[in-house]
């Protein structure tokens, strides 16, 4: 019996290293460091209490500006780097 909702995984399908995957957890852990920290110390944004904040204030939060840069460097450097490491590892050698 054939069903839609399952599919079959090529046979090809490459283990990742140990490498791969401390990169590949490496922005998603800095997102969710950085709100924790936002959710452990409410009273460093000032989002909630914005008297007497300019806008640059409000929006460059160290909370959120660590939650920023884990998504940065999961889209920016960690998918480049891990096609790198997938190239380098299918190489012959």
């Amino acid at each position: 019996m054939e069903t839609p909702l399952i599919r079959h995984l090529p046979a090809t399908a490459v283990a990742y290293s140990t490498r791969a995957r401390v990169i590949s957890l490496l922005g998603p852990a800095t997102v969710a460091c950085g709100l924790i920290w936002g959710i452990l110390q409410p009273y460093r944004l000032t989002i909630f209490h914005p008297r007497g904040q300019g806008f640059w204030w409000i929006v460059l939060e160290p909370p959120l500006l660590v939650a920023l840069a884990g998504v940065i460097f999961a889209l920016v450097v960690a998918r480049p780097l891990l096609s790198d490491l997938e190239a380098h590892d299918a190489a012959p050698r």
